[in-house]
């Protein structure tokens, strides 16, 4: 019987969003409220949202549209979730043109949900485009899509409190190619996926290992932009942090090899006092949509907030050190190894990392007001 109505739910939500016609790529449908309801309520029944984690979960819908010759997108349209066909010779498999993005849906108590600064994700994908020299959907129409993935997955957005549906923009070069130069033809596609906490130990601090082998990214290389070629290189760093007993690893900048830059997939923050330094995007740095609220949130707070070099031993004296990302949140760093020597940092509830985290979650969730324009509401 549920097969039955998923299938049903399905038909019926693909065809009102056709009957819409050229609008309903900027100007999402809605479904019956009768279906809506029924689905998020077979969900809350069924579903285990206490043990999210940070795990595929596959949903129903996914958004996808491909670009013409002159390099624009078209409207797209809704798929149910699935795989997609590739030539081997698309340029995305041979070297690796394709570019990620990451943001999230969230459910608040009175049942609204909210988006968290989905522009900043589609202004971040066209620099990184340009850079991998794609073509790219405008941001209205980034935002459109993600609106519109994370309205036909409404019924996999958690409730209030336990987690949030994690959207994954994907633009790729699809198109057949041979030598290296620019793919023919590019996909953008969106998918969602509900996510509890990203860490496996869940909230326990953070135990970082600096790695002074291996680097993440190097100048005038791609470090700075969501390019699929940045996280595979750092699978083996990781890997063998892990071994270790390490949540996640620390990089230094490849030509000193003793600034430090980022996490393998989130920004750090080191505290000292009422002063809060994080390393300059220079090129070789992601600029995280967290990092960026955390540091407007700061200045809200009347902190002082650096974006300089921080050489490797200012861990040794920081107070406090924190990691952010989208994924990620604000999490505290228990730990840092460095040159075989274990820095440990206070954890405790009035930490600096605490209140700016409580201030950014108070703004995700409508708690307190939005006076920069972050949060979009889903209706």
């Amino acid at each position: 019987m549920i097969i039955q109505r998923a299938s049903c739910f399905r038909r019926a939500l693909l065809t009102s969003l056709e009957k819409v016609g050229p609008r309903y790529f900027t100007a999402p449908a809605q479904t019956s409220a009768q279906s809506s309801t029924y689905r998020d309520y077979e969900l809350r029944d069924i579903f285990d949202w206490d043990n999210l984690g940070f795990k595929l979960i596959q949903t129903d819908y996914m958004f996808m549209t491909r670009s013409s010759q002159n390099g624009n997108f078209e409207k797209g349209k809704l798929n149910p979730y699935g795989n997609i066909e590739l030539s081997p010779s698309a340029g995305v498999l041979n070297y690796g043109q394709g570019l990620i993005e990451g943001t999230k849906a969230y459910r608040v108590d009175d049942g609204r949900i909210f988006l968290f600064r989905p522009q900043e994700s589609g202004i971040r994908m066209q620099i990184g485009a340009k850079r991998m020299c794609m073509p790219y959907p405008s941001i209205q129409q980034f935002v459109d899509a993600v609106k519109l993935t994370t309205i036909a997955n409404k019924r996999w957005i958690p409730p209030a409190g336990k987690g949030s549906l994690y959207i994954r923009p994907l633009l790729i070069g699809n198109g057949p190619i041979l030598g290296i130069a620019p793919a023919p033809e590019y996909t953008f596609i969106v998918y969602a996926c509900p996510v509890g906490n990203y860490l496996w130990n869940g909230t326990q601090p953070l135990t970082l290992y600096v790695e002074e082998e291996h680097h993440r990214a190097t100048q005038g290389g791609a470090g700075g932009v969501k390019a699929i070629t940045n996280y595979a290189p750092v699978i083996k760093a990781i890997q063998k942090a892990k071994e270790r007993g390490y949540s996640d690893v620390l990089y230094l900048d490849s030509v000193n090899k003793k600034y430090i830059e980022e996490v393998s997939a989130s920004n750090i923050f080191l505290v000292k006092g009422k002063n809060i330094s994080t390393p300059v995007a220079s090129g070789t740095i992601l600029e995280g949509v967290t990092r960026k609220s955390i540091i407007d949130i700061a200045h809200d707070l009347e902190y002082q907030v650096e974006e300089r070099l921080i050489e490797a031993d200012e861990l040794f004296s920081a107070d406090e050190v924190f990691c952010t990302g989208t994924a990620l949140g604000v999490a505290p760093v228990g730990s840092i190894t460095y040159k075989n020597k274990r820095i440990n940092y206070k954890v405790s509830s009035d930490l600096i990392s605490e209140q700016l985290n409580s201030r950014l979650v108070a703004i995700q969730k409508g708690i307190i007001e939005d006076k920069r324009g972050w949060i979009i509401e889903i209706k």
